[in-house]
């Protein structure tokens, strides 16, 4: 008794709500990092509502023969499907049970997920029931076709039938009618252009199934033939056409991967919430467009990643200007001289340390090709650098050189630890689809270009792989969905940052951030106000003269950013000014840009000021000894005494003593006359009437009562004592 009451009250409880706000529902929302600004609105851009009389008969009667011959008899719910999936709940087995049309759209557009438990079969009883017993049979099965989803980002009936067929739902026959009443269970995998055997052969079943219901003559079946589909084209399924659509792409990809379908992605009402941070998205987006004004962008292409080492959160993307077009955040092209820090990397962790020598001369021939000089850029020679001189200075054979010695293999192990790059690729370019990453395409092969830039990367990992340094070896994938919650708030998906993989030594990271932190001062992007930050340029050649592809990566302690320039076929890259670019060019102005920008306010951050791995382990050269400057011939000058300028101390000179006296000239008060040697010592002023004033200035000397001159003129000066010799 108790149990029927309690059944009355959820009955009578249980709202329905009205067609319109499950439509409302049905939109998934994606946003930036602070939850309430809206990226996006997907899914509900192709959707087209019609009312029942504008869908043909044969439509009706063919997604009815696919999904519920007994709709209009049912009292709404599938009493065995209940039944089954209560068993199956009990008993551990499958919990899919067969639902009406009623039911899947209660499931498929007012609960909105595909939980298989009796709790949600009890639930989803219940909205049945009443939705039957408040709307008509009409009024339902209007509903569900225009809610159902069938792939293709078509939503609705109406919208399937166009995006298929170029047809309204009005004109689809009962041929056209069946191709999509396949698609409802399923859309993904019974596409015609995907699957098209799965396709036709659940076509004919559901033709099969028209003729034994009476809604197609035997005779036309016996004619029917697959109709034309027209071939698939990406919806845009509301994914913004700027910048920020390509955000959107990486965060539905990202759900996909766990397992998220596109039914839920497009229709299930879901509010997304990104890791990419409004403001810092703007300054990334500015940064891009103020430094490539006037520049040629028909030709040119740029990307921007920059990601948080503390969390692996991506803050700020910019794979291109249009959103539903290339992603070149996530493309494949050569790092250049962006590699070495990883090289460096392996040194430190083989004990060879920043302090090592290698031999940087200008150009270098090496047993794994000696037929191909490996060259410094601009002729740049040192034949003793420090491994740390020459990441500044980027020597190509320095570093070349080391990963000869420290074997191709290994410095790969270090860049797949650091960025989480897979072992092969598994997406972007199709030319590399399942090639080995970080190797030869033919071969799959690794050899010491390498560690100069020679095999492909993408900017993203290239922002990862720096992050992993920032943080002190710990690498944290890269994410972009921070937080999923359906149309009532349950969280269905939450990451809030990673723990991370400690991938190398602490020390290691240290010692490759110590070795880069002039980099930006040595290529004239230092950050504003002296803060501290460690970069690396990257440059590739198309040829001796031209380059293809330039980098600038950096990081702080809590931002890493990779910027990458280049074009779509490889081309030579050079600025408006006609000049070549370099790394430190263009791409160092963005990051620049982008770095200041994001960065200003904020509390500046340390860098390693020492080394901590100390030796060399490895096979280094030796220090340089100094160099032996020759020393200018003396030049003679006005001055009596000759300035010497040689190490050599010069011969004695010998003293001029005109007068004979004994006293060299330039010591002898009166160098002509051989009785005065020095200055004479001055006599006392004689003062004969005791006045006070010498002889030699009173006006009486023998008048005491006159000390001074007549007519009121002041005493002259106190005379001053001569100086004594030496002293002036």
């Amino acid at each position: 008794m108790l149990f029927c009451v309690f059944i009355g009250v959820v009955y009578a409880s249980t709202e329905v709500p009205s067609p319109d706000s499950i439509t409302n529902a049905q939109t998934t929302v994606v946003y930036y990092a602070d939850g309430t600004t809206e990226i996006a609105r997907l899914g509900d851009e192709n959707r087209t509502n019609v009312p029942l009389d504008q869908v043909s008969e044969a439509a009706q009667n063919a997604i009815l023969a696919a999904e519920n011959r007994d709709f209009y008899t049912d009292p709404g719910i599938s009493a065995t499907g209940i039944v089954r999936a209560a068993w199956n709940n009990l008993t551990g087995g499958s919990t899919q049970g067969g639902s009406t049309i009623t039911q899947q759209y209660v499931k498929n557009a007012i609960l909105q997920n595909s939980e298989q438990t009796f709790s949600r079969k009890f639930q989803e009883l219940f909205l049945a029931i009443k939705l039957d017993n408040n709307y008509s049979k009409e009024q339902i099965l209007e509903n569900y076709l225009n809610t159902i989803y069938f792939g293709r980002g078509a939503y609705g009936i109406e919208s399937a039938a166009t995006t298929y067929f170029d047809v309204p739902a009005a004109e689809l026959t009962a041929q056209q009618a069946a191709v999509l009443a396949v698609l409802i269970r399923s859309p993904g995998a019974y596409d015609p252009e995907t699957n098209p055997e799965g396709a036709q052969d659940r076509w004919g079943l559901v033709l099969d199934a028209m003729v034994g219901e009476g809604w197609l003559s035997a005779e036309e079946r016996a004619l029917s033939q697959y109709p034309v589909v027209l071939p698939k084209v990406a919806p845009s399924m509301g994914i913004p056409a700027g910048p920020e659509g390509l955000i959107v792409g990486r965060a539905l990809t990202e759900l996909r991967a766990k397992g998220y379908t596109d039914d839920q992605l497009y229709g299930g009402g879901l509010k997304i919430v990104t890791t990419v941070d409004k403001r810092s998205q703007d300054i990334a987006v500015n940064a891009v467009n103020t430094v490539m004004e006037g520049e040629d962008r028909a030709v040119l292409r740029e990307a921007l990643v920059a990601v948080d080492p503390r969390t692996g959160a991506v803050q700020a993307y910019y794979g291109g200007p249009n959103g539903t077009g290339t992603d070149y955040g996530v493309n494949q092209r050569q790092p250049g001289s962006s590699v070495k820090p990883y090289v460096l990397a392996t040194a430190l962790e083989q004990g060879i340390s920043v302090t090592a020598r290698r031999d940087g001369s200008a150009s270098k021939t090496f047993p794994d090709r000696p037929d191909k000089p490996v060259r410094n850029s601009g002729g740049a020679s040192c034949p003793s650098c420090t491994l740390e001189e020459a990441m500044k200075r980027s020597l190509n054979t320095t570093y070349y050189g080391l990963t000869y010695e420290l074997g191709p293999e290994k410095v790969r192990e270090t860049i797949l630890a650091a960025t989480g790059m897979p072992e092969t690729w598994e997406s972007g370019n199709d030319q590399f689809i399942g090639n080995r990453t970080l190797a030869d395409p033919q071969s799959a092969g690794v050899d010491s270009g390498l560690g100069i830039g020679q095999y492909d990367m993408r900017p993203i990992d290239q922002a990862v792989g720096f992050a992993t340094f920032a943080s002190g070896g710990i690498r944290r994938d890269a994410y972009f969905v921070a937080k999923v919650t359906d149309s009532e708030g349950t969280v269905l998906l939450e990451n809030t940052g990673q723990a991370g993989e400690q991938v190398m030594d602490a020390r290691v990271a240290n010692d490759v951030t110590y070795a880069l932190r002039d980099v930006a001062t040595y290529s004239k992007r230092a950050l504003d106000g002296g803060r501290e930050v460690a970069s690396k340029t990257g440059t590739v050649g198309s040829s001796d003269e031209e380059n293809a592809d330039a980098w600038m990566v950096g990081y702080t302690p809590s931002l890493s950013a990779a910027v990458w320039m280049g074009t779509d076929r490889y081309e030579p890259i050079r600025n408006a000014q006609g000049r070549i670019i370099y790394g430190s060019g263009l791409p160092g102005a963005i990051w620049k840009t982008f770095m200041d920008g994001v960065l200003e306010g904020a509390a500046k951050e340390k860098l390693p000021t020492a080394p901590s791995i100390k030796g060399d382990t490895g096979e280094g050269v030796p220090e340089p000894t100094p160099e032996q400057t020759a020393e200018p011939t003396p030049t003679a000058t006005a001055t009596p005494t000759p300035t010497v300028t040689t190490t050599t101390p010069p011969a004695p000179r010998t003293p001029v003593d005109t007068d004979g006296d004994g006293t060299p000239d330039d010591q002898d008060f009166a160098p002509r006359d051989p009785s005065v040697t020095a200055r004479p010592t001055p006599v006392a002023p004689v003062d004969t009437d005791g006045d006070g004033t010498p002889d030699d200035r009173d006006p009486a000397p023998n008048d005491p009562s006159i000390p001074g001159r007549q007519g009121g003129l002041p005493a002259p000066a106190e005379p001053v004592a001569p100086v004594a010799p030496g002293n002036g």
